[in-house]
This record gives C-alpha cells, structure tokens and sequence, in this order.
C-alpha cells in the first residue's frame, strides 16, 4: 500500500518520482485511487490546460516542446502530457514523444508523461482528466496535452482543454479538411505549422474562409484566430502563446472559463458514474434478479425496457 498523503506532499514539492508515481496510480485504477483523488482535490485549480491535437504529422510533439521553452523563459513549470498509440503487445505508449523532447529532460520545472490510449477512442487516455489533475496538483502552471494522432472524430481534447489548439500543415490535405465536421470545428486556435512550406497561405486562407462560413457570433463572441508557425525553428511560438493568453483573458472576462471548467468536472462525474454502473451491471451475468425479469419478458407481463428500468432502480437502491 502507497502512503497517499505522503505522495501527495513529494509531489507537491516537485519531485518527479512522486508525480509519477500518483499518475501510475490513475492509469492503473489502483484501489486507492478514492483516497488519491480526495487527497488533490483542494489542492487543484491553479493550473491552465492547453491541448494540442491534429493529424499525424503536423508537427504536435514539435509545437508541445517548443511552446515548453517558451514557458518556462516566462517562468512557467509546465506539465506534459503526451498521449500516444497502445502497443498492441504490451499496451504501453507505443511512440514515446518524450524522445522528441529530450531537450527538457533535465529541467526540474517540467514534467513529461507519455500515456498510453489503451483502446481508448477520443484521441485521449481514459485516465487523462486525472492525470491532468495530478499535474495541477503537483503545482504546474500550465499543462500541455498533446492528443494521439487524431482523425475527424475524437475531439475529446475540447472537453479536457481551457483552450484548444488545432495544428494543421500545407501539403497534408488540411485545407480540404476545413470543409469537414469534427476536429477542425473544435479549436480556440488554429496554428499552420510548418509554414515554410509551400501552400502555407493558401492553407491559412482556406481555414479563415471556413471560419468566416461557420455558426453566427454575436458581438463580443469569440472567434478563433488563424496563426502561422515553424515550431521545429521556434517562429510564431510567441505568437501563439500570446493568442492562448488572449483567449484566456477573454473567457475571464467572460466567465467562461469557470463555466468550461464546470462542465469538465460534469463530465467526469457523469463518466465515473456510469463506468461503475457499468462495472456492476457486468457482474450480474447469472444473477437471478436478470433471470427473474427475462421471465416476466417472456411471460408478456414485461417489456424489455420497463424490465432494465426495473433493474436500474434496484441496482441503484442497493
């Protein structure tokens, strides 16, 4: 058994062993992951959550580490997340983006964690949302998730994020995407990475006139800026954690940060919830109880909705 609040206290003080250890204990839903999560909860709230997703090879990894050194010249500690493929053999992060940014190894002000999907569709690792809570609590101002490579569909990240950042490169068939539903409709942001490359403006032009063609917005709204970048050479990373900090001044301003962050935790509830509903609907497998109401169905006295309903309730009185 792990002394929880002794672990809690090590990471608080920034040392990595312990942040790890806590984040070992989210992803392998140890049994004391109650007393974790309580023991962080009034310690969280401090940090800022910035996701980067986009397609595979636009550069994510690049863009996370170099938006790292910005940070940190600002004085930042910054917590990584980088979320990659399972191995199908192992299950481990398949990919490792930790490689990519060797170069904050040493710094004690960052922690990098590769995590892996397990299976999990979203572009995210299911123990993501706690994991980003052990960051937070372990004292980092700025967390960076970095999403697997995503397609059209796994959008999680824009739950999960204070502010979303969609990375897109000339030359990969981004521009067609901009007419699509799904990732590109999600962001806060959008960066044009690797914009040395030909077809980097007509890239960026395509993007803002597809904004410019979405839903209405009111005076006052928010509308998602379109920034131009080389983060392999550090060009435009001023920039955009200059956009990120607009973004945040004005969901402050707007209360909408408080409110994005509400409905995360609803989410999270809501998910806890229904995996452990799940969980004990996965035990009843022979249990007389669903024995019992198939018959009734059978019989005609039950339909096989007011039968579930039926065993919802007793499953959740008991």
């Amino acid at each position: 058994m792990v002394d929880v609040p002794q672990l809690v206290a090590q990471a608080r003080e920034g040392r990595p062993r312990a942040v790890a250890r806590l984040i070992s204990l989210v992803e392998g839903a140890s049994p004391q992951l109650r007393e974790v999560m309580a023991a962080l909860a009034p310690l969280t709230g401090g940090a800022y959550v910035v996701g980067l997703t986009g397609s595979p090879g636009v550069g994510k990894s690049t863009t996370t580490s170099a938006l790292v050194t910005a940070y940190r010249k600002a004085g930042k500690r910054v917590g990584v997340l980088a979320v990659d493929p399972s191995s199908p053999f192992s299950g481990g992060a398949l990919l490792g983006d930790r490689v990519r940014m060797s170069e904050h190894a040493s710094d004690p002000g960052v922690y990098i964690r590769s995590m892996a999907t397990r299976g999990h569709l979203g572009g995210l690792a299911w123990a993501a949302p706690q994991a980003i809570r052990v960051l937070d609590a372990a004292g980092c101002d700025v967390v960076l998730v970095e999403t697997v490579g995503v397609g059209q569909s796994e959008v999680e990240i824009a739950a999960q994020a204070d502010t979303c950042v969609v990375l897109l490169a000339p030359g990969m068939g981004d521009g067609i995407q901009a007419a699509k539903a799904g990732i590109l409709e999600i962001g806060d942001l959008y960066a044009v990475n690797k914009a040395d490359r030909e077809g980097a403006d007509a890239t960026a032009r395509e993007l803002n006139h597809m904004l410019g063609l979405g839903e209405a917005r009111a005076p006052g709204d928010w509308r998602p800026s379109v920034l131009k970048m080389v983060a392999a050479r550090g060009e435009g990373v001023e920039e955009l954690v200059a956009a990120v900090e607009k973004h945040r001044a004005w969901m402050e301003e707007h209360d909408e940060l408080a409110a994005r962050r509400v409905r995360r935790a609803a989410a999270e509830i809501e998910t806890i919830a229904v995996t452990g509903l799940r969980s004990r609907l996965a035990d009843l497998h022979g249990d007389l109880r669903v024995s019992a109401l198939a018959a009734r169905v059978l019989q005609g006295e039950l339909d096989p909705y007011r039968a579930a309903d039926a065993l919802i309730s007793d499953l959740t009185s008991g």
